[in-house]
């Protein structure tokens, strides 16, 4: 359940600047029985109308608002004192007075002013205005200031409840900076974990390439090899060939010489 708060003193009207707040001064006129209007009315204690004071968290957004509540409650508390002048001045003063007190079984629920009740109407009693007078001004002064303040008190929050929305909202930024943490951490873990996959599946790679590429280097070489011994071997066999031709040759040419020789000397015998 909310406490009762109050309003600081720059918000009230300019004519309870004058006069203190928490203090409170002994009755200097007897209240009548059939005047209850004039009892003196117990104000808060200052302690705790200090500290509700400072129980209330202004919205900035809503000064405008603030502003024209406050000057059209001015404007509002002006005519209404005229008009309370007015009607006490026009009342009979031989109109018979309601002496008589209403029964009721709940308890009457007391007020809190905010301003020296008494005081006022004693100053303006000294102003040189009547009783009634006086008396109507204050509550006429009281009711005004009370809207006043219930239509400030609107745009305002309690301490607890702006705490509680600070909290909360600590809170949710806890756990959204919590949730970052873990999804950061979980998003680098991911990305760590891809990088050494990747390292590896190069590694693995250029392994392998090596691999293919020493073992076709190896096949080239004796596939090299292989076809140098071939033709090393082809030329020794075309070596011999040609060898084996050149000696068929001479021998051939050697044939040939003892025929022509042959034929030479059979022609020698014949002629001689």
């Amino acid at each position: 359940m909310a406490t009762r708060t109050t309003i600081p003193r720059f918000l009230l009207p300019q004519i309870t600047w004058r006069t203190p707040q928490y203090r409170l001064l002994p009755p200097l006129i007897q209240p009548k029985r059939h005047s209850p209007v004039l009892e003196p009315i117990r104000q808060p204690e200052p302690q705790r109308r200090h500290q509700s004071t400072h129980s209330l968290i202004h919205k900035p957004r809503l000064a405008n608002q603030r502003l024209a509540a406050t000057c059209a409650s001015e404007a509002q508390l002006t005519r209404t004192i005229y008009s309370a002048l007015l009607c006490s001045s026009t009342r009979s003063p031989l109109a018979p007075q309601n002496n008589k007190r209403n029964f009721s079984a709940s308890p009457v629920h007391q007020r809190d002013h905010h301003f020296d009740t008494l005081k006022f109407v004693q100053r303006l009693r000294d102003e040189g205005f009547s009783e009634e007078q006086a008396t109507a001004m204050m509550r006429v002064l009281s009711d005004v200031v009370e809207e006043s303040i219930q239509n400030l008190t609107r745009t305002m929050v309690l301490r607890e409840d702006a705490e509680r929305a600070t909290y909360t909202q600590k809170v949710d930024f806890t756990k959204l900076r919590s949730e970052l943490l873990n999804a950061d951490s979980a998003e680098t873990s991911l990305t760590r974990a891809s990088h050494e996959r990747l390292t590896n599946d190069l590694a693995k790679l250029q392994s392998r390439l090596r691999d293919e590429v020493g073992r076709t280097q190896a096949s080239v070489k004796l596939d090299l090899n292989l076809e140098k011994g071939r033709i090393r071997e082809e030329s020794n066999v075309q070596d011999l060939k040609i060898k084996e031709t050149n000696a068929r040759i001479e021998q051939e040419v050697a044939g040939l010489r003892e025929r022509i020789e042959l034929v030479k000397f059979s022609t020698l015998q014949w002629l001689m």
